[in-house]
């Protein structure tokens, strides 16, 4: 049975094969491809990892409260998880709160007696990652590859085309990992009979 990509490495190494490049032994091996995949994989990690609230990505944590409190506008700071890459939500009590984010800090006004809860994107490890988001990751680092290590413009272009098509099918696939939302139609239909 072929190897799973649960690896930045193998991620990468497998990118570079896309293009028909050689394969990656580490980040640091002295080759064009290892040099290319050490500049800018993690970017591109990152960056497919905040495109969309993937469930596989996603966590739920209490902040601690900070001390000092923010200078204008808002009462109150929390500290963000370490690790976080983008909040989704604060809340007390199971309902949403306003808030603003500054740097790895989360400010609102919640008073000192609140458990506010964060949602939160974070950096997913690559053995976490389901094989359909590896796949358009690999694929999104194959465009880069195409460019930096082929000067192939045009192969850069089907692997971006390739990373898109492969992003909205995890998309789509990741979306099923949780109970459908039904869309609440009471006050349309009051609407409509007044």
């Amino acid at each position: 049975m072929p190897d799973v990509a649960n690896t930045p490495i193998k991620v990468c190494s497998r990118a570079s094969v896309l293009i028909g490049g050689d394969e990656i032994q580490s980040f640091t091996d002295g080759t064009a491809e290892s040099a290319v995949a050490d500049a800018i994989y993690e970017d591109i990690a990152r960056t497919a990892l905040t495109n969309t609230r993937w469930r596989f990505a996603t966590n739920q944590q209490q902040l601690n409260r900070l001390t000092q409190e923010p200078t204008g506008r808002w009462d109150s700071a929390y500290q963000l998880p370490s690790g976080s890459l983008l909040l989704h939500a604060l809340t007390v009590n199971e309902l949403p709160i306003e808030y603003d984010t500054y740097g790895d800090k989360a400010y609102t006004n919640a008073v000192e007696a609140d458990v506010v809860i964060a949602d939160y994107t974070y950096r997913a490890d690559e053995r976490d990652w389901p094989s359909f988001f590896t796949l358009a990751v690999q694929h999104m680092v194959a465009g880069a590859f195409a460019v930096s290590i082929a000067r192939d413009a045009s192969l850069s272009q089907m692997m971006d085309q390739k990373a898109q098509f492969y992003m909205a099918q995890a998309r789509r696939l990741d979306s099923q990992q949780q109970t459908t939302r039904k869309l609440n139609t009471s006050r349309f239909i009051a609407q409509r009979r007044s």
